[in-house]
């Protein structure tokens, strides 16, 4: 059999390239279609099958692939490895998207949240709505959102990779 931190790696990157590159491509066909800026539970349920589908089917294939022996420990690794890739990727197309593509994205985001809260909550006192955009605008940096995305993308494959472990781990016979 393979050294298994060099097959897992091999995983990780085969899969997660793939997350990442399905993300990204569904990520422009947002931006193409002009709904990158709403958070259509759709959109986002549609993200999460997709993320789902891919570190499941990295996981299964690797136990497929290793005489159908997979330990909960391999699985988690296999996710979080997934998760990190794709979630690179996602980083380098939201800077992109960010300062290249469209340059005026944060503030849009910005103009439609304050659109927002202002629909959502009419009663807001100016001072009230001057502390909430103050508070958002502190969000808004591509450090904050990278570490965001970051955090989120493992959390969710973790946990992930841990159900799918569960479900699918098949220890070796002694």
């Amino acid at each position: 059999m393979n050294n298994p931190m060099k097959t897992n790696t091999s995983y990780m990157i085969k899969f997660g390239g793939i997350l990442g590159g399905v993300s990204v491509i569904f990520a422009l066909m947002l931006f193409t279609l002009d709904m990158h800026y709403g958070q259509e539970p759709l959109v986002n349920y549609v993200n999460y099958a997709i993320s789902i589908g891919v570190i499941v089917l990295g996981i299964y294939t690797f136990r497929k692939d290793n005489e159908g022996f997979l330990s909960l420990s391999q699985a988690i690794k296999l996710g979080l490895g997934i998760s990190l890739i794709s979630a690179i990727i996602a980083l380098v197309y939201t800077g992109l998207l960010m300062n290249v593509i469209e340059p005026t994205y944060m503030e849009t985001v910005s103009e439609l949240t304050k659109s927002k809260i202002i629909d959502e909550n009419p009663e807001m006192t100016q001072e009230q709505l001057n502390a909430a955009l103050d508070m958002m605008e502190k969000f808004q940096g591509f450090g904050v959102i990278a570490g965001f995305i970051l955090i989120f993308s493992l959390f969710f494959g973790f946990l992930t990779s841990l159900v799918a472990g569960l479900i699918l781990k098949k220890a070796r016979p002694e």
